[in-house]
């Protein structure tokens, strides 16, 4: 059925293209350490909202133009005619970098000569590279939703499966715990629980676990009931009854018998549900109270757009964040809709 599934999946250009392009993105994102030419906080205070610089082949090798700043208070940089910086790739680095946290980083993809420096999408207000934080950026971005989804579901399945599976008390009391948690405006709470909790947490490590829990504690319930319905319609299959006849545990049941029928729902109900929680972190480092400083996610890097500078000196590289999330969002949106075609035809859109 998996193998399946994802042959179906590739077989569109839609299915394969969004399946391509989000591996491309967590693969970059996974790579940052490598493919980034500078770290996370590495400053320019003498750059300032650098434009995008422009490639040129020159000397049978890849070069990047130099600019000066012929007007500091408004940041106008203008090409210095004929000198350019050659690129240079995998170059050694002294930074202690780990690729997944764990495997040592010693390399970069490319880089240029000091003291020149190379912005493929700019710089920010404090003269960092957006290309570089837009790349780790990502790894809190997209590692977000992934983790988020996968507690969630371990939720869902362990209460609204338990419950479809014995029904009665253990039913009613989860029924009613998720009942009341969907009455909750999720924003709010997620503002809420973040602002009461924000004296606690101050290092950006602590308040990424934070926000991906808060996150899953906050979408858990309306899996549950969905597993519990589906669980519901399993209960009284003949191959349940043959297991529970074998002495085999309810646990055992859920997981071996159970899930596994569940399986293709699951698959589309966790692609269509990672937006959501991408779009939560995004908000809330938006408004400030998620990922804070020096670290990076597509949010907080989207909030440093606000200045009025920004809009009124076009500034325009300081949005791929936020195109940055779109895409994301559009792409995780046409995987869902075609998997869930996959699954039910009869969901399928027909012209």
């Amino acid at each position: 059925m998996k193998n399946n599934l994802f042959r179906q999946l590739v077989a569109t250009p839609a299915g394969a293209g969004a399946f391509l392009l989000l591996a491309a993105l967590y693969f970059a994102a996974a790579l940052a350490p490598f493919l980034a030419p500078y770290s996370v906080s590495e400053q320019d205070l003498t750059r300032t909202y650098h434009p995008p610089c422009r490639l040129l082949w020159k000397d049978g090798r890849v070069h990047v133009q130099l600019y000066w700043n012929k007007d500091r208070t408004a940041s106008a940089y203008e090409p210095v005619a004929g000198q350019t910086a050659p690129v240079a790739f995998f170059v050694p680095t002294q930074k202690n970098e780990k690729i997944l946290g764990f495997i040592p980083c010693a390399w970069r993809f490319f880089s240029v000569e000091h003291p020149a420096r190379i912005y493929l999408l700019g710089s920010d207000s404090t003269g960092r590279d957006v290309f570089s934080r837009l790349l780790y950026g990502a790894q809190i971005s997209l590692s977000i939703g992934l983790i988020g989804i996968c507690i969630t579901f371990f939720l869902g399945i362990c209460v609204g499966g338990l419950a479809g599976y014995f029904g009665g008390i253990f039913d009613h009391a989860a029924m009613r715990l998720t009942e009341w948690l969907m009455a909750i405006p999720g924003l709010y709470l997620l503002l809420s629980l973040r602002s009461a909790l924000s004296s606690k947490f101050s290092d950006s490590g602590q308040i990424y676990i934070m926000i991906v829990l808060i996150l899953s504690l906050l979408g858990w319930a309306g899996t549950a009931r969905v597993i519990r319905g589906l669980t519901l319609s399993l209960r009284n299959r003949t191959f349940v009854q043959a297991s529970e006849a074998l002495g085999q545990t309810p646990w055992r049941i859920l997981w071996l018998h159970l899930l596994p029928n569940l399986f293709s729902y699951l698959v589309v109900s966790a692609t269509l549900s990672i937006p959501g929680y991408i779009l939560g972190e995004a908000a809330l480092s938006f408004l400030g109270i998620g990922i804070q400083e020096p670290s990076s996610s597509w949010g907080l890097m989207l909030s440093q757009a606000q200045e009025m500078k920004v809009f009124m000196l076009n500034f325009w590289w300081l949005l791929t964040p936020g195109a940055a999330i779109v895409t994301t969002v559009i792409l995780f949106n046409i995987l869902g809709d075609r998997l869930r075609d996959i699954v039910d035809p009869k969901f399928r859109m027909t012209p």
